[in-house]
């Protein structure tokens, strides 16, 4: 990863809104033929663990040894051209091209593929993907093993894609209703929100006419031969690079990449670079930009031609001085969010080089649809009060300060970096132009540069990043406000009169939860020896069960489960669960939420609070050496919470202002919806309505949460890179010193949890287009824990039946992109549980859903599937247990609650050996009793316009 990447990770993330401008998107153009590797143009060192080299034809290739996990690899196969390349004629046919690879080639038969990777193992999505952007196609594989053959097919696979795809007209014409299926699926509130402002940002350049899911007439008419022509002139090895990550001998990769790769030759001459255009230059400007159903935001925007220089450690520091600065800026407009009767919701700050089209400095605020005036004059008042008064050391020393600590945890943990996430790194690098620097030399270039920085030079680089073309002032809303960009022009005019002063001094703050009694005895302790564990039991009640593991070097997960969550809350009526995430954002009694980050600046610790049906649960990941500190974090948060109104309104008023973007999608629709219907509309999982949002109160907040975790027993889970003495000597000054607990009473109405029984289905429409419905057929089974071996057997035949689901509707029908299955047997509420199948299509199509889920189903019970079908629905889930197994959150997700049912320990026990016994019998019987047509419950949206 380079520091350039890890800045983005660290700091921002560029504009919200614009990342869901298209799933497959992302931000470069810096291809042309034959390029060698960053490295070469850089005073940069390149991770010397990764071998990079180029054949004769043009082709990199980037291989590097990784065991984390051990036996596994990931490849990567990027082509350097995406929809910036495409004719005017071919608008959309770059990522119709990416479809058609998974269509047959020379020596793959179409449908042929997919079939072969599952039976390696891999699950077509997660381990089988592509993805389709401006300037470049990416294809993904992740081989659950490295033997030669799972290996060498996964090589085949992208030589045939490099240039023997056969692209039959049959399959081509065949697969544009998934295309045009994923257009719709694409097209939200968000997405139409982050077009317009990237388009305004980047007006000129050629990024704004080519949208990589391209337009639906020329999806709907075009021959194939313009795909063809898009393929012979654009995949070429001079344009490709193959990386392959993971536990093999890169010797050994080498050799066979060069003999499959090697007598790749390009078609024709390349093609002419397209003519990018160049970037509009721009005085002040303000404009209101109306998108219904979306939500209400301002910002401001500054941008400058990219700098395509290469990567350098000159260029590195400057970027990295003007992210500084504007962290700082971000810190001040995330204390003022955090205020009673905040101007908005929330707002960030930061800079990106977007799509290589410009180099874009952007303040944006989320706010209240009515408060939008007093959203833009903040920013704009904020903006020029940095950039007239500047950083303060004091702003500036703490910013290094937690910036230094991501980077020496990112050093610390290099040695157990997943396969994945580096094959991932090595593309986006790629992709960026980017020197793929180790995080030891990251964090080493990162101490050179910070090392006599002074806030005089941040200063002097934020009066770089608000210059340019700009200042842009957008309004973004649902509803034009009287008077349109006039408007929004007044408002930013009458605050730019306003004259700002220096910020006021903030005073140092010292973290004051270190000590909470005498530390706890231990009066039960015992090992799970097979399963690695120790389990103790404090004086006061308190549960640990600690799992060392070396998975992920400088690694801790911490969980923390209090009461009975869900179950303990009043069926008869709405009570404020949604307003969970205030728990966290409230802070402390001592100190609020900005003053616990201030104070743990130098820390790597961080605490979530969230809801389960079985508990109240606190989350946090740290260090080993930070342990001490998380511990102190989660239990000053149990034992000592402030639940500050200025949090629930804060969160009130997000959901409040994103409630109408659920209504512009069947899928918002239906994942609003969903939950409370399938619980046979019980208010503890039910969405709130505007009503009920509006008119909950923060003494209701409180009164909910503040009982559950003062008083609830508290069961806590460690894992990683951690002893069992250290953690149970920490958890004892932590929690184990709290006040006794109480154990958790049984509850007497989980058993009152029941999934819906109406044949009818349940109906509902959504405000988007009319083309697009939302279709959802579920299944009653049964919990988890009560029946392991029906657990498995119903996980293999959901598989079954959503891959039979995909082979037709999708593939050999082309009615829809996305389409799944999946199964939820509760591990909390016993005889809870069921099977669903999902799809979104257009409203003519529902019915024919419908009638195949019936015929599948039917099939199913009457005949016994193939072992070849039963063994490409059961390996992927086996495959991806086994990588699952070797994350820590595995382990931290499976063993909660495991001192009180040992049943959870029985599972971990038997998931891989309880997969292999599932047979075809076992897959007929459980479809003859739970796949019956007329147990399914069924929830159809449907466009309000044709309903």
């Amino acid at each position: 990863m380079s520091l350039k990447q890890t800045q983005r990770a660290a700091a921002w993330w560029f504009l919200a809104t614009v990342s869901l401008v298209v799933n497959f998107a992302s931000p470069a153009y810096s291809d042309t033929p034959s390029v060698a590797w960053p490295q070469t143009q850089s005073d940069l060192q390149a991770d010397s663990d990764v071998h990079f080299g180029m054949l004769a034809n043009g082709m990199r290739f980037a291989i590097m040894r990784n065991a984390t996990p051990p036996g596994q690899a990931s490849i990567r196969f990027r082509i350097g051209s995406g929809s910036l390349e495409e004719n005017d004629n071919q608008q959309g046919l770059a990522h119709f091209l990416e479809h058609m690879a998974f269509k047959g080639s020379t020596h793959v038969a179409e449908g042929e593929m997919i079939r072969i990777l599952q039976r390696k193992g891999l699950a077509f999505g997660p381990d089988t993907n592509a993805h389709t952007s401006y300037d470049e196609t990416v294809y993904a594989l992740d081989l659950p093993e490295v033997d030669a053959d799972t290996v060498s097919t996964g090589l085949m696979l992208m030589r045939e894609t490099a240039s023997e795809l056969t692209l039959d007209a049959g399959a081509f014409n065949r697969e544009r209703g998934v295309i045009l299926s994923e257009e719709r699926l694409r097209d939200t509130p968000q997405y139409r929100a982050g077009l317009g402002i990237m388009n305004s940002l980047l007006a000129g350049r050629r990024a704004t006419i080519r949208t990589p899911i391209g337009k639906a007439d020329i999806i709907s008419n075009a021959p194939v031969d313009l795909v063809r022509d898009y393929y012979r002139a654009n995949y070429r090895p001079d344009r490709a690079t193959l990386m392959v990550v993971g536990d093999i001998d890169p010797a050994a990769m080498e050799k066979e990449i060069r003999q499959r790769f090697g007598d790749w030759k390009p078609v024709g001459p390349a093609p002419a670079e397209p003519d990018l255009g160049t970037l509009e230059t721009k005085d002040e400007s303000v404009d209101a930009l109306v998108v219904p159903g979306g939500m209400t935001s301002v910002q401001i925007a500054w941008t400058r031609p990219y700098d395509a220089a290469p990567d350098t450690s000159a260029k590195r520091r400057t970027q990295l001085i003007e992210d500084l600065g504007l962290l700082v800026l971000k810190r001040r407009l995330s204390t003022i969010a955090s205020k009673a009767d905040a101007p908005f919701i929330s707002a960030i700050a930061g800079s990106q080089d977007l799509l290589d089209s410009a180099h874009v400095v952007l303040i944006t605020a989320n706010s209240e649809t009515d408060k939008w005036q007093a959203a833009l004059t903040t920013i704009d008042q904020e903006q020029r009060r940095i950039q007239q008064f500047g950083v303060a050391q004091a702003e500036l020393d703490r910013e290094i300060l937690e910036y230094r600590s991501f980077l020496q945890a990112a050093a610390a943990g290099a040695a157990t970096r997943t396969t994945t996430d580096i094959a991932s790194s090595l593309a986006s690098s790629v992709d960026d132009g980017q020197v793929f620097t180790s995080p030891a030399e990251d964090l080493s270039l990162f101490e050179t540069i910070t090392k006599n920085v002074t806030a005089a030079e941040v200063n002097q680089a934020l009066q770089q990043a608000f210059s340019g073309n700009g200042p842009q002032v957008v309004l973004q809303t649902a509803q034009s406000p009287q008077g349109g960009a006039d408007t929004v022009r007044q408002v930013y005019d009458t605050s730019k009169a306003i004259a700002v002063s220096a910020p006021s001094g903030a005073a140092d703050v010292v973290w004051p939860y270190t000590h909470f009694g005498e530390p706890g005895a231990v009066i039960e302790r015992r090992s799970v020896d097979d399963l690695g564990l120790t389990m103790v039991r404090f004086s006061n009640g308190v549960r640990l069960t600690v799992k060392p593991t070396k998975l992920r070097a400088n690694e801790v997960l911490v969980r923390e489960d209090i009461g009975r969550g869900r179950l303990d809350l009043p069926q008869d009526r709405s009570v404020p669960i949604w307003a969970s995430p205030a728990v966290a954002l409230s802070g402390l009694k001592a100190m609020d939420y900005q003053d616990i980050q201030k104070a743990l600046a130098a820390n790597i610790v961080g605490v979530d609070f969230s809801i389960g049906d079985s508990s109240f649960k606190f989350d946090g990941r740290t260090r080993p050496e930070d342990l001490a500190t998380q511990l102190q974090l989660m239990t000053a948060y149990t034992s000592d919470p402030a639940y500050r109104s200025e949090a629930f309104k804060r969160v009130q008023q997000a959901y409040l202002s994103g409630l109408d973007q659920y209504d512009s999608t069947p899928g918002g629709v239906i994942s609003r919806d969903f939950a409370g219907l399938a619980h046979s509309g019980d208010p503890r999982w039910t969405f709130p309505d505007r009503q009920q949002l509006s008119a909950a109160k923060p003494d209701s907040f409180e009164a909910l949460f503040r009982p559950m975790v003062s008083d609830g027993p508290i069961d806590i889970t460690i894992v990683g890179d951690v002893t069992v003495d250290e953690a149970i000597r920490l958890t004892a000054e932590t929690f184990g010193a709290l006040p006794p607990r109480l154990e958790a009473a049984p509850g007497n109405n989980s058993n009152e949890v029941r999934f819906p029984t109406t044949k009818t289905p349940v109906l509902q429409t959504h405000n988007g287009r009319s083309d697009s419905a939302g279709a959802v057929v579920g299944a009653p089974i049964g919990d988890l824990l009560s029946d392991l071996p029906r657990s498995f057997t119903a996980n293999v035949a959901t598989q079954i039946f959503q891959n039979r689901l995909i082979d037709q509707f999708r593939i050999a029908e082309g009615a829809s992109y996305a389409l799944q299955g999946d199964v939820d047997l509760s591990g909390e509420v016993p005889g809870y549980g069921y099977a669903y199948f999902y799809v979104e299509t257009e409203p003519e199509k529902v019915a024919r859903f419908y009638a195949l889920v019936d015929e599948i189903a039917n099939d199913l019970s009457a005949h016994d599937v193939s072992p070849d079908e039963l063994a490409r629905a059961r390996e992927p889930i086996i495959e991806t247990l086994k990588h699952q197994q070797q994350g820590n959150e595995y382990w931290i997700e499976y063993l909660h609650h495991a001192q009180a049912d040992s049943r959870r320990l029985d599972r971990i026990r038997d998931n891989l050996s309880g997969y292999g016994k599932v047979t075809a019998g076992d897959i007929r019987k459980f479809a003859t009793t739970y796949f019956s047509p007329e147990k399914f419950w069924k929830f159809e949206v449907l466009p309000a316009a044709v309903r």
